[in-house]
């Protein structure tokens, strides 16, 4: 039995990759429906984008799976990585005649590549943005009641304004993460249900025809948002 990667038994570590994989899937499209208010954020000030951020970061069931995340974030990219590398050093020298695109997509050849492009840019954008929103010195935003709440939507609003040198910088290495985010997304969504053993033959087109749809649609609507900000403010 494998004994590579974080788990020793490779039917567990089976699953516990396609079960962290799909679940960062589900937080991915929580995390898009929140952000997809950016696009009408000005008209408030960005209240209700403000409300939302104060919501996900002190509602006591949503810390709870905030912790689950950062927890699958780092088993799925740790291990994949570690597997990757594991599986070249067992098999060092390639037969002659080997061609690799007949046998796998390049997306599912090219997995740590892509983990470690997403790791990169999922490291600085929660430096950016969590780490502002938690530790760092957030600007309030004044209510009508009188209370106040932190404006994480001028922090956002300001990092990608034309004025900020770094803006265009950033949004390239947005726009480059989650285009590895994509194809990351276009061989794991299905390869997660294959691993779990629900994908059944019956519904396998419907499966990897919405995992196709889900690796183009999140990423491309992520993208949006930071370069909408970026025109709209030009």
């Amino acid at each position: 039995m494998a004994q590579n990667g974080i788990l020793k038994s490779s039917l567990a570590k089976k699953y516990a990759m396609a079960a962290t994989g799909l679940f960062l899937c589900l937080f991915l499209a929580g995390h898009l429906v929140g952000n997809l208010q950016l696009f009408t954020a000005a008209s408030d000030g960005g209240r209700q984008f403000n409300e939302y951020a104060k919501f996900m970061t002190t509602f006591p069931a949503v810390k709870v799976l905030s912790y689950l995340t950062y927890f699958a974030v780092l088993f799925h990219l740790v291990d994949g990585i570690v597997l990757s590398i594991q599986n070249r050093r067992a098999r060092p020298v390639r037969y002659a005649m080997e061609r690799a695109s007949t046998n796998a997509g390049w997306s599912s050849r090219n997995m740590m590549i892509l983990g470690t492009i997403v790791l990169i840019f999922l490291v600085t954008h929660m430096q950016n943005f969590w780490w502002q929103m938690h530790f760092g010195s957030v600007p309030m935003q004044q209510l009508e009641d009188g209370s106040q709440i932190k404006d994480l939507y001028s922090v956002v609003a300001a990092f990608f304004h034309p004025e900020n040198g770094l803006a265009l910088p950033a949004i390239g290495l947005y726009l480059l993460g989650q285009f590895a985010l994509g194809f990351h997304l276009w061989h794991g969504f299905s390869s997660g249900f294959q691993s779990m053993g629900m994908r059944h033959p019956r519904f396998s087109a419907v499966v990897g025809g919405l995992g196709k749809a889900f690796s183009v649609v999140v990423p491309a609507l992520f993208s949006a948002i930071v370069v909408f900000l970026y025109l709209t403010q030009a």
